[in-house]
């Protein structure tokens, strides 16, 4: 690939190891519901490692790259390394439709089971960083540490409903909510904009790279991996649900060690990786210079240290498994003492008795564990919020049937794990919420909302609400039965449609698929022979780059 000259070239003791080695990984396939994700696992380091990868990635272009080569051979060091393109993107399989925040999760555990990873390092790049993040909140006992690189919680440079608005007017919004810390410059603001514009109408001519690989010389090979590792629709569908959700609350929770990293040139403000860094506990951080969106060309080498030192220099305390990220559920069945004195005990029992095994039922369908009954209602978790939407609003119905109406409350955050019970905060805030809903009501924390963006679900806004013996105020909103309203963001994303890649790739982008599948290092030796400040008749394509 054509660089710029001042471009930053992986140090010697990267760019020796293996340097010669024309071998690649294996790709294999591992299930995940009914589709399968390529992966490929190479390293003999004793660290197991995962790589959640960003949008744009194709397990087998990476290796035709020389610097991305000689980062991951560096790593494979001291690491076991699995790679692996989502669903959607690269060689796994497409979909229908934008994933979800909890479906992404599930990904990385399907791959990890495929290999056999029993507790790896989490390193989440891009907007595969929330993905890590949550899956080490959730599945704290199978994270043994969380590196985060290039990565984010929310987004500090305007939303997707901001690419138009004036960068100044965002920044000064966001100045009053985060303070100087956090919030990104005017300039920082408008080169995230100018990316993200690019990205929704360019996807394919390489500008959209250009803006995250500012150091990259060939709009025609960030065009052609562009358009090899996602459509059109595929990236802008995913890059308009990772900048519309906020996982904030969910920091405190994470126990495993972690490592932020960022440059402060980068198209995703560094303002971003500070905001992680303060806000898990006990994070370290890593600032390094240069503006390119990977780490193989950002001060790698230096990349690669922290990250060795962090995981081989010293002996972190164990995460804490008896505390995880959950979604807690409360129904309550509405006016039960009328019903109960209208019906007659005896009957009214048996309703309660029917419902209690609705509930169960439900629950388990929808992946969810009743924890206990509350007299008239329930209390249950689930691994993601969206079960525990679809869930509630397939209890409501079913208790319609049956003649009563049902409220209920929804939250997501750190729970305590008991042997046949659960406690804490995140507990108590969904019990509170439960108590605010009417008859008939979902109401949800906005937590919830932000995690369950591209889901189809509908919300309507409630306002804020002191919620007693918890501090601050929360901001509620109702489960819309009928789905987003139409015209609405959600409506328009959860429609968006995410064909195959293949639907944009060029004949020509197939023939180097195939090169790059059967001799990687003939395209490297290409990359190599191509002047470091001109312009080459040959050039390669890259990998594993983009957001």
């Amino acid at each position: 690939m054509e660089r710029h000259a001042s471009a930053p070239k992986v140090g010697s003791r990267s760019a020796r190891h293996r340097d010669t080695l024309s071998a690649v990984a294996e790709t294999s396939y591992a299930k995940c519901g009914d589709m399968s994700l390529a992966y490929q696992v190479f390293g003999d380091g004793p660290v197991e490692l995962v790589f959640v990868g960003p949008i744009v990635t194709h397990v087998e272009l990476l290796w035709t790259q020389p610097e991305c080569k000689a980062f991951f051979d560096q790593l494979a060091t001291f690491c076991r390394v699995l790679t692996f393109d989502k669903a959607g993107v690269g060689l796994s399989d497409p979909i229908p439709k934008v994933r979800l925040l909890e479906e992404r999760v599930a990904e990385i555990e399907a791959v990890m089971d495929a290999v056999g990873f029993a507790k790896p390092v989490l390193f989440g790049m891009s907007e595969g960083g929330p993905q890590a993040i949550m899956f080490a909140s959730k599945r704290p006992e199978r994270a043994r540490a969380l590196i985060l690189y290039g990565s984010f919680s929310f987004p500090t440079a305007g939303s997707w409903d901001d690419l138009d608005r004036d960068p100044a007017e965002l920044r000064a919004r966001a100045l009053a909510e985060l303070g100087e810390d956090y919030t990104p410059s005017t300039e920082q603001i408008a080169r995230w904009q100018g990316f993200a514009r690019a990205a929704r109408s360019e996807w394919g001519t390489g500008a959209a790279l250009s803006c995250l690989l500012p150091s990259v010389r060939s709009m025609r090979q960030l065009g052609m991996l562009e358009r090899m590792s996602a459509s059109p629709g595929m990236f802008r569908a995913t890059l308009e649900a990772v900048f519309r959700m906020d996982i904030r609350p969910i920091l405190p929770t994470i126990t495993a060690p972690t490592l932020v990293i960022h440059a402060r040139g980068d198209v995703i403000p560094v303002q971003g990786g500070r905001y992680l860094a303060d806000h898990i506990p006990g994070a370290r951080w890593l600032e390094v210079d240069g503006a390119d969106h990977v780490p193989w060309f950002t001060e790698p080498d230096k990349i690669l240290t922290g990250i060795e030192e962090f995981l081989t220099g010293s002996h972190a305390a164990p995460s804490q498994s008896h505390r995880a990220l959950r979604t807690v559920l409360f129904t309550d069945i509405v006016a039960s003492t009328q019903h109960a004195a209208a019906t007659g005990d005896e009957r009214w029992r048996a309703v309660l008795h029917r419902f209690g095994e609705i509930t169960a039922d439900l629950t388990e369908r929808f992946g969810g564990t009743v924890v206990k009954s509350t007299g008239d209602g329930h209390l249950a978790t689930f691994d993601g919020p969206t079960q525990a939407i679809r869930c509630s609003e397939a209890l409501r119905a079913d208790a319609e049937t049956l003649g009563i109406e049902i409220r209920a409350g929804i939250h997501t955050g750190e729970c305590e794990l008991l042997d046949s019970d659960i406690g804490g905060i995140a507990v108590h805030i969904a019990a509170r919420i439960c108590g605010q809903a009417g008859a008939g009501e979902i109401l949800v924390s906005r937590t919830v909302r932000d995690l369950v963006v591209g889901s189809g679900t509908g919300f309507e806004d409630r306002g804020s609400f002191e919620l007693r013996g918890v501090p601050g105020t929360w901001q509620l909103l109702a489960v819309n039965r009928h789905g987003p309203r139409a015209g609405s963001a959600e409506a328009e994303l959860a429609s968006l449609p995410t064909p195959d890649r293949r639907t944009a790739m060029r004949r020509s982008d197939r023939a180097v698929e195939v090169i790059a599948r059967r001799a990687p290092w003939i395209m490297r030796g290409m990359a190599r022979l191509a002047p470091a400040n001109g312009r080459s008749s040959i050039r390669e394509p890259t990998s594993a780059a983009g957001t």
